[in-house]
């Protein structure tokens, strides 16, 4: 399945001009360059930084949004859309974290612009944030969205298949455990470490709500599971219980 999607407008809003005129502002006067060097050299490259301490850069978040309201559906989008568009990383993290803050505003109607999010300058380190705080939010708040990450754990895009591996991480008895079981039976042959990984991170967290499952689960299907996999599933509750 390709993953050649359109990606959605950017809404006009007058909240995000405000954000992003401010954000643009506070930001780069308070980065530094040598920093900015060492987090790219250490997140591969994948993008630009500024050089701001997550504290440091959270603690300016609240500067650029004080006295501001709370943003509609479309201002979430607008807001998400333009600072991915700039280069430097902490404007994506900035996007994340106020999509976390207000995930609760949009509606399934905005799952198309997540999946824009996670595949623009995609990494770890947005992608897992946007699928369990933001992808996750959309699909538990209407479950109807699931056939959608059904579409997605068969894509061609590896950070879209990790996305609909990692969109249940939060769910705990709420986790729908056949379609989580299903997804890493069909991304078990990946050869992608990130995949890999994710379904492994899959099992591992749904193992604190149902470890007899995910335990008879990896022994089932040990021959199909990779073993990081496996390895990962199984690292807080052991292999099968003897009887």
């Amino acid at each position: 399945m390709t993953s050649a999607v359109p990606g959605p407008a950017v809404p006009g809003s007058a909240l995000a001009d405000s954000v992003l005129a401010r954000l643009t502002e506070v930001y780069p006067a308070a980065g530094d360059p040598v920093r900015a060097r060492e987090t790219a050299a250490y997140m591969k490259d994948v993008a630009p930084f500024l050089g701001l301490r997550t504290p440091e850069r959270r603690a300016l978040s609240r500067t650029v949004l004080a006295g501001l309201p709370a943003p509609a559906e479309a201002d979430c989008a607008a807001v998400a859309l333009r600072c991915f568009a700039l280069p430097e990383r902490e404007y994506h993290y900035f996007a994340v974290d106020y999509l976390r803050r207000y995930a609760g505003r949009c509606s399934s109607a905005f799952l198309p612009v997540a999946r824009t999010l996670v595949t623009t300058v995609p990494w770890w380190d947005t992608v897992d944030l946007l699928a369990a705080h933001v992808v996750g939010a959309l699909v538990a708040a209407d479950p109807a969205l699931a056939v959608r990450m059904d579409e997605w754990i068969d894509d061609d895009d590896r950070w879209i298949v990790r996305t609909a591996l990692l969109h249940q991480l939060r769910f705990k008895d709420a986790t729908d455990a056949g379609r989580l079981f299903s997804y890493c039976l069909l991304r078990s042959g990946h050869p992608d470490f990130f995949i890999r990984k994710a379904i492994g991170w899959s099992l591992r967290e749904y193992a604190k709500t149902d470890p007899d499952a995910v335990r008879a689960f990896v022994a089932e299907q040990s021959s199909r599971l990779s073993p990081l996999s496996a390895r990962e599933a199984l690292k807080n509750i052991g292999g099968p219980k003897s009887r």
